[in-house]
């Protein structure tokens, strides 16, 4: 029920801070509506002014919304969804184009630093200075796997003015969130440092009825450090490490009954439980040159993440010994780590030519070991035998390299042009190998001995765009740009209808797009609105092969997506902040056939997977000055997510559903303390399935209380 008692005192205490701010005297709101600057396009502009469907949050924004992890943008952004499987690595859709392998459909950038792959991305949170979210295909600057968009995060940079933070949240299911931040000058003008961590724990949201213990019980540890140095008044040299080590007791939390996930939530029934060592790298070095006719940067970036079960999973999510993944063979198995280099040449200042060019490279080397296990109940799944493991090895390296250019070019006072071009080259080689082994012999029997495949392929992404100034605060635009996400080899798997290293190619759209940008009554009203229409060939659809837990890619169809976009935010008047998003996104495939049981299956005209056909959000904050030093605040948002399908086949579907957050609290100075609720109606609702039946909830509510201190010299 949507009442009960922390419910009712937190809404209390709530409804007693709105109604002592109301009658106070008048003051500024807590919030306001300045303008934005971005980097969307790689330079410092105004967010209204930018030919892109740029979503920006500011890091009060970013404080106000709570967002404490990449899936809680999910619906706050129009068309976006983040699907959450449970196990930290969230799946991204934006405009019905998504993914379900370990290549992101829409990349995500932090710190300048494409984060390669769903394995090694760091999803948390934190010390952040503003986050953009670009819609449709960004391939001429972001390059590969930015087919439907970028998340590009900022942290807070350190200057010559000391800063910090620090922050304490304590909630329900055990939740623990602390963080703190320091920056500061070492040599004022000349040398800086910043320092940031996180530490989060939580019990587990399921219960495991096998033992009755709780199941994904998770804690993390995440680090930012940064180091500034000025040689002189043109040049900046940055070094930047981020690490992350996660534990996750009880990963992939999924029911395979579609009706007792609803009837019993957040209760599973498994017979055994590992933990998840998920450890996380990212070290850049930065080098920029800003001069009178030209601009130079160069970022140079290593990443690693090594990610293993301390113990067998179960992989037939039932009490039966039946089916369990090992891949705890030691680092130097399941230890992924990529080299890249983006070099990049830029106009100097505001001028009628405005241009960028670079180019890119980078190296990738992803060694994987894991085994099926069928143990002694393997025969009641009709395996056929039991006590035996099969062992599939791959190693898959990859390299590649681009060269792109953009140039913008005003025709007049209101008009520009602006028309780019990527081309990209990638080679990719993989080596397999499958051996056998059954107990009692320790030693495995190779049955497919050690054998490689290549492939390489090569794109170009142009992008052109018109923006025309209807007025001093209202700009028209048109844009044509293409996507491009990186083709492959499948790996080897039990399935002999699906052989390894065969290629798959990369998959291409053609994207549309027209919107107006918006700024009235002095910045207190702005609405963006855009219509979009994509059209994807190639489609790379993944299947999940069972019971190795392995995705093999194929380009199995084509698929449209088109829809339209709105963002409305408003200060009707002092104190009192609106935001209001809408997205609607019709995804479909104009061709698909899937091979199914030895039979070919046509899906032509299913939806997309992972995408809703309506995103909207409302979020309501009124805020109260009592004094220069005292404030308070109420804030409440409604999130709706419309239809949702997690396979191709359409027989997994999530109906629409609306999610109710609350977050309320006052201030002293620096200080602030704030009660916030999530999921506070206590709706159950599918963030996750594999397209086999098995079924992961969304997070239950949640309630908590923040103490945050925020200071700067």
């Amino acid at each position: 029920m949507f009442w009960n008692s922390r419910a009712g005192l937190t809404l209390v205490f709530c409804l007693f801070i709105s109604v002592v701010s109301v009658q106070a005297q008048s003051a500024d709101s807590v919030s306001s509506l300045n303008e934005v600057v971005v980097t969307a396009q790689k330079r410092e502009e105004p967010l209204g002014k930018v030919p892109i469907a740029v979503t920006a949050f500011t890091s009060s924004q970013v404080h106000a919304f709570r967002l404490w992890n990449n899936k809680d943008i999910s619906g706050v952004v129009p068309g976006l969804y983040a699907a959450d499987p449970g196990d930290g690595r969230d799946v991204i859709s934006i405009r019905g184009v998504t993914s379900t392998s370990y290549d992101p459909a829409v990349a995500t950038y932090i710190d300048g630093i494409n984060q390669f792959g769903l394995d090694t991305y760091i999803p948390s949170l934190f010390d952040v200075q503003r986050i953009e979210i670009l819609r449709g295909p960004q391939g001429t600057l972001y390059g590969r796997n930015a087919m439907g968009g970028v998340l590009n995060i900022i942290t807070r940079q350190p200057g010559n003015k000391v800063s910090g933070f620090a922050e304490v949240s304590a909630g329900n299911h055990g939740l623990q969130r602390y963080s703190a931040g320091f920056s500061a000058p070492l040599v004022r003008n000349k040398l800086f440092i910043g320092v940031a961590g996180l530490y989060e724990g939580r019990n587990g949201y399921y219960t495991n009825e096998y033992d009755q213990s709780s199941y994904d019980k998770q804690h993390n540890y995440t680090g930012n450090y940064y180091l500034k140095y000025l040689p002189n008044t043109r040049w900046t040299l940055d070094l930047n490490i981020k690490h992350r080590s996660n534990r996750n007791n009880g990963a992939f939390p999924l029911v395979a009954d579609p009706v007792m996930v609803f009837q019993q939530p957040y209760k599973l029934n498994q017979n055994a439980r590992t933990t998840m060592v998920d450890n996380t790298f990212q070290s850049s070095l930065s080098a920029g040159y800003k001069g009178r006719t030209f601009n130079f940067k160069t970022q140079t970036s290593y990443q690693e993440n090594y990610r293993y079960y301390t113990s067998p999973i179960d992989g037939d999510f039932s009490p039966l010994d039946a089916i369990s993944i090992i891949n705890n063979y030691g680092k130097q198995w399941n230890n992924i780590r990529a080299y890249t280099e983006d070099i990049q040449f830029s106009s100097a200042a505001a001028a009628r030519w405005k241009w960028t060019a670079g180019s890119y490279w980078f190296y990738q080397d992803q060694p994987n070991k894991q085994a099926t296990r069928y143990g002694k109940d393997a025969n009641m799944l009709g395996v056929g035998d039991s006590l035996f493991s099969t062992i599939n090895t791959t190693r898959n390296r990859k390299w590649g390299m681009a060269f792109y250019g953009q140039l913008s070019y005003a025709l007049s006072g209101k008009v520009n042009l602006t028309a780019g071009l990527r081309y990209d080259y990638e080679h990719q080689r993989e080596h397999v190998m499958g051996e056998y082994q059954h107990d009692p012999d320790p030693s495995p029997v190779v049955v497919t001995p050690d054998t490689a495949g290549s492939v390489s392929f090569h794109a170009f992404s142009p992008r052109l765009a018109l923006d025309y100034q209807l007025a001093s605060h209202s700009t028209l635009y048109a844009v044509y740009s293409r996507g491009f996400r990186t083709g492959g080899l499948t790996q080897l798997s039990s399935a002999p209808s699906q052989p390894p290293l065969v290629g798959f190619r990369p998959e291409y759209s053609s994207n549309y797009e027209a919107g107006i940008k918006n700024s009235w009554l002095s910045g207190a009203l702005r609405v963006n609105a855009d219509l979009f229409y994509t059209h994807m060939n190639d489609a790379q659809v993944p299947t999940l092969v069972l019971p190795d837990a392995i995705t093999v890619t194929k380009n199995a169809g084509s698929l449209n997506n088109w829809g339209a976009e709105a963002e409305i935010a408003a200060t009707p008047f002092k104190g009192l902040d609106v935001l209001y998003n809408f997205g609607y996104t019709h995804s479909r495939f104009q061709t698909l056939k899937l091979s199914q049981n030895g039979r070919v299956v046509d899906l032509a005209g299913k939806h997309q997977l992972f995408t809703p056909d309506i995103t909207s959000m409302l979020a309501v904050q009124y805020g109260y000055l009592f004094s220069r030093d005292v404030r308070a605040f109420v804030r409440g948002e409604w999130k709706m997510t419309g239809t949702t399908y997690f396979d191709l086949a359409n027989t997994i579907r999530q109906s629409p559903y609306s999610i109710y957050n609350m977050r309320c609290g006052a201030g002293y100075r620096q200080f602030e303390l704030a009660v916030w609720g999530r999921n506070i109606g206590e709706k159950k609702y599918i963030s996750y399935a594999y397209d086999f039946g098995a079924y992961h909830l969304g997070d239950p509510a949640t309630w908590g209380v923040t103490l945050s201190v925020r200071f700067r010299g």
